[in-house]
């Protein structure tokens, strides 16, 4: 005993190397006897000093560097004992404010869990879980290795009688069976060791250290006793916007805590209340936990604690923390004056509050968070999970899991049909079928980007001479159709050139009805009132009139569709659950309905007559390109989570009566359907029993990129994003300024879509009211062609050679335009879809120079370019200096997008650039029917931001791409000549003109 003490006296770390020592002898069951002796009279020893003090009973006796306590504040019976050295933080009022924390909980809070102590000191909290609440493991965790061999010694301590054997609970086990203590970097050890935990408590630094070197230092056994000690007073930076407040390693313990705990687990931490209540609660909160707050107290700030970072970080940002003159001081002050008030003598006080939080809709925050340390730390700031309205959070979580689960599992975006995601659609049909008992299937379902949309794209597919309109649906139409006076029939008309006229009407339907007898219009497109859809009488009504006119119904009820379990009774599905549609009548439907975007729109229309559905498919083809598939994801998510529960084939299919059972319609279909889109080059149907290769589609398979990835999470992840952060415009601005010289000053106007196919189709229609021609080379984009020919503008294919790759030439081009009035001339480049060839400088400025002598307006078309594998694109186009040369006469409209420039699969993004004043006015009157969401604005704005387009990941990421589409042409181009087939050179973009 003697020789122990005398080594004790000299030194911390004398005395730790006598404690290991000891604690060897005590692992070894040969002399534990001896060992647990020695403690007892150790103990007896110290129990008799007369130095003591009587927090919680505690008995304190110092012998210079070594101090073993003694105290009761588990039950009346049951006193610990405890070993502390200076390299180990002393148990003081945040470990007993901790306990009482855990103590307000009820009695079955730690029975027969799992628990992790982080942070665990010498040991007393997690044997003092142990001995009060049985728990099967508590496993305490501290980062410092000596605090580790204390808290053995210590539970050897209490775990063994003064004749060195256990000590048996009323469930026949000892504190040896339910406590092990490990050297962990908070749960690392769970975390390789695969433990699953049911309780996590923590009480760690909440103080950035103000030497940040020191923290960079090796921890090990032999460091030094001031560093050791450190570790529990201060934190290094840990990578997570709460650095700020000094909760950065609060923050890592939460989202390490996420990965390891069960869906039913608890967490409980200290926080220090300096950085103010609402910091620390929104800490767990905007991470998907619910807060409890069980207790809260003020404590005086630790004398041995430097606050000098707290007020380096109040003057480097706005922040207040929150300080107390004292322990009765109501009134906070900051650090800074806290600093100087305790650097004067005072004391200063701060609150101390302990949280017990528990995970919201824990499997989904669970796959969030999976996602994020899969590579995606840097936007996990981003992420917020904390909501007012638990009707927000049950939307949303399942989302973003579900989003994270894509982005996380798949290399690239599957093609998706025009007409929709088979699967969201399938989810639509599974949710009338379900909860409004109408047997629909995913044939009768075509998708649309809004319900604007929808409306348009019936109208120019039905091309009627008249159509009454709901006033409530007519804002987004064409204006040339809503001044139209043309309404009487003429006998043999059949001009292509006809307007649409569209007469706006009440939505009332016995005035709608009126109408339709006095107008007899080829198209009706209506809602119905919130009085009238309770039945099905009003709706029945309107097919009775209209079928009997020969005229079509297309039905809007977006007011009165409601995802939801308990949806309110529907007229319309009534009717549907009864019979099928007539052929002569559809439903629209825009969801917007859900809780979180109110403006993020995806329309459906209902039709069960098979032409009508087919020419609606083809129609979104040829004028969208098709719906922006993330918005898809997002309202098959709320759909999935309406039908999850269900059982399957609960509920007997409907018995609906044939149509020939109910009133006769005419069909008066025949005839309306364009011939142009029995022509049109469109994509393959998708078959149900076999998967399809798609390589009759401009759509890149190539992998998306982590930046991407990481863009789209984040612009679902945010909440309250401002107008600011969804600009784009200075992005796009220098995107094509630097990749092609376009002059992108304040005279240029941007105007933006979901789809180039989109705003090509808005250029078409500029070209139609100017009363243009519009003028592709042989081998253009075959939709393109047949959208235009859809549009009924006037087309002109010019004959161009195969030598050239099929591209415009100056004398192809010149011969042309000599015959052509008011020509608008179609360029595809730098590279030309689908041939592949490629534009150079000299070859775009010569044919911009022969446009404007014939005074052509020019539509340069670039969104295929970007990937240019087999050929030297090092001098690119210097489109500026290009048309300073020419008149400012010259009208060029720039198309562009992102897919082949970052490999924004999932982003449906496009922009259209142009500085002629007409033409501005004229796109503008477009803009709001397919503006992109302001999500799918923040992902591009992140990937535009400066730098991030030129340099790192994103080039080497294109070189890649380009080695990828090489090999692929490589390899199809030999196949295919080995076959007998020609193939024209390509030199970049993904597509092949080959013939056999």
């Amino acid at each position: 005993m003697e020789d122990f003490l005398k080594q004790c006296k000299e030194s911390g770390d004398a005395a730790y190397t006598a404690l290991r020592s000891l604690l060897e002898r005590l692992e070894d069951p040969r002399t534990r006897l001896d060992a647990r002796i020695f403690l007892s009279d150790l103990q007896k020893l110290f129990a008799s000093n007369e130095d003591s003090h009587s927090c919680l009973q505690t008995y304190h006796f110092q012998i210079q560097d070594v101090y073993l306590e003694q105290f009761e504040g588990f039950d009346k019976r049951k006193k610990l004992t405890m070993i502390v050295i200076p390299s180990i933080f002393i148990p003081e009022d945040w470990s007993f404010t901790f306990y009482e924390g855990l103590n307000r909980h009820p009695d079955s809070i730690f029975k027969e869990k799992t628990v992790a102590e982080l942070g665990c000191g010498n040991g007393w909290i997690s044997i003092a879980i142990a001995e009060k609440w049985l728990p099967s493991k508590v496993y305490g965790l501290d980062i410092n290795p000596r605090a580790v061999k204390i808290s053995w010694i210590n539970l050897y301590l209490n775990a063994l009688d003064e004749t060195g054997q256990p000590i048996y609970d009323g469930e026949g086990k000892t504190l040896l069976d339910r406590v092990e203590f490990y050297e962990s970097d908070l749960l690392s050890y769970c975390r390789e060791n695969k433990i699953l935990l049911e309780r996590i408590v923590g009480c760690i630094p909440q103080i950035l250290n103000p030497n940040p070197d020191a923290m960079s230092k090796m921890i090990t056994e032999n460091a030094s006793e001031e560093f050791l000690y450190s570790l529990s007073n201060y934190c290094a930076l840990q990578g997570f916007v709460e650095d700020q407040f000094g909760l950065g390693l609060i923050a890592r313990a939460v989202e390490e805590g996420i990965s390891v705990i069960k869906p039913l687990g608890i967490m409980i931490f200290n926080m220090g209340g300096r950085p103010g209540q609402a910091v620390c609660k929104r800490l767990f909160e905007r991470r998907g936990l619910n807060v409890d707050k069980l207790w809260q107290t003020k404590v005086l700030q630790a004398a041995d604690t430097d606050i000098s970072a707290l007020v380096e970080i109040e003057k480097n940002s706005p922040h207040r923390f929150e300080f107390f003159m004292g322990l009765v001081g109501d009134q906070p002050i900051c650090a800074r004056t806290a600093w100087a008030y305790a650097k004067a003598g005072g004391r200063i006080s701060h609150a101390l509050s302990v949280y017990s939080c528990k995970l919201r809709q824990p499997n989904h925050v669970k796959k969030i968070f999976e996602f994020l340390r899969n590579g995606f730390h840097d936007i996990s700031s981003s992420l917020d999970l904390s909501f007012e309205d638990d009707s927000v959070a049950d939307e949303k979580i399942p989302f973003l899991a579900y989003l994270a689960n894509v982005l996380k599992d798949i290399s690239f975006f599957p093609y998706e049909p025009p007409a929709g995601s088979r699967r969201f659609r399938s989810l639509i049909a599974a949710f009338m079928r379900t909860y409004h008992h109408v047997p629909l299937t995913v044939d009768n379902i075509i998708v649309f980007p809004s319900r604007a949309v929808a409306i348009e794209s019936a109208l120019r597919l039905l091309s009627p001479r008249l159509a009454i309109v709901d006033e409530q649906l007519s804002r987004h139409l064409p204006r040339q159709w809503l001044t139209s006076l043309d309404i009487e029939k003429v006998e043999g008309e059949n001009s292509p050139e006809k307007v649409i006229t569209v007469i706006e009407a009440p939505r009332q339907s016995d005035l709608m009805i009126e109408l339709i007898n006095k107008l007899k219009p080829e198209i009706v497109i209506t809602g119905i009132t919130e009085f009238e859809v309770v039945t099905s009488s009003a709706f029945e009504h309107l097919l009775q009139v209209t079928g009997e006119i020969g005229c079509q119904l297309l039905l809007d009820i977006s007011d009165h569709f409601e995802l939801s379990s308990l949806p309110s009774s529907n007229g319309v599905f009534k009717f549907l659950a009864g019979g099928p549609l007539p052929s002569h009548a559809s439903v629209v439907c825009s969801l917007l309905k859900n809780k979180v975007y109110s403006d993020l729109e995806v329309a459906f229309v209902i039709s069960e007559e098979e032409t009508i559905s087919k020419a609606l498919c083809k129609t979104v083809e040829l004028l969208q390109g098709n719906t922006s598939v993330i918005s898809q994801y997002y309202y098959g998510c709320l759909f999935h989570e309406l039908l999850a529960f269900q059982l399957a084939d609960r509920h007997p299919p409907s018995q609906r009566i044939s149509e020939n059972g109910r009133s006769s319609w005419k069909n008066g279909l025949s005839g309306v359907v364009p011939l142009i889109l029995d022509d049109a080059e469109l994509a393959v149907n998708e078959s149900n029993e076999y998967p399809v290769l798609h390589m009759d589609v401009d759509q890149s398979f190539l992998p998306v990129t982590r930046p991407v990835r990481a863009a789209i999470f984040e612009s679902f992840a945010r909440q309250n994003i401002t107008e600011a952060e969804t600009d784009v415009t200075s992005g796009i601005r220098e995107l094509v300024q630097d990749t092609y010289g376009f002059p992108s000053g304040s005279g240029t106007e941007f105007i933006y879509a979901e789809s180039t196919v989109a705003l090509f189709n808005k250029l078409v229609i500029c070209c139609i009211q100017d009363g243009g021609t519009l003028c592709f080379p042989t081998g253009s984009n075959g939709n393109y062609v047949s959208a235009a020919k859809f549009l009924k503008a006037n087309v002109a294919t010019i004959q161009t050679e195969s030598e050239v790759g099929y591209k415009w030439t100056v004398n192809t081009l010149s011969g042309a335009l000599e015959t052509i009035t008011n020509p608008w001339v179609y360029i595809s480049g730098p590279t030309a879809n689908p041939t592949g060839s490629v534009y150079s400088n000299e070859e775009i400025s010569k044919l911009l120079s022969v446009c404007s002598q014939f005074g052509a307006k020019v539509m340069l078309d670039t969104s295929f370019s970007g990937l240019e594998f087999n050929s030297d694109m090092s001098e690119g186009w210097n489109l500026e200096s290009i048309l300073q040369k020419l008149p400012s006469t010259l009208c060029v409209a720039l198309l562009g997008g992102l897919l082949n420039k970052m490999f924004t699969g999932g982003i449906g993004f496009s922009f259209v650039g142009v500085s002629q004043r007409p033409l501005v006015e004229s796109l503008r009157s477009f803009a709001e029917v397919s503006k992109p969401h302001r999500t799918i604005r923040y992902a591009v704005k992140k990937l535009l931001e400066p730098g991030k387009h030129e340099t790192g990941y994103l080039s080497k990421a294109i070189s890649d791409q380009k080695e990828i589409l090489r090999s692929r042409y490589n390899q199809l181009k030999q196949t295919l000549e080995n076959c007998g087939w020609e193939v024209l050179e390509a030199e970049g973009g993904v597509s092949v003109l080959a013939k056999p």
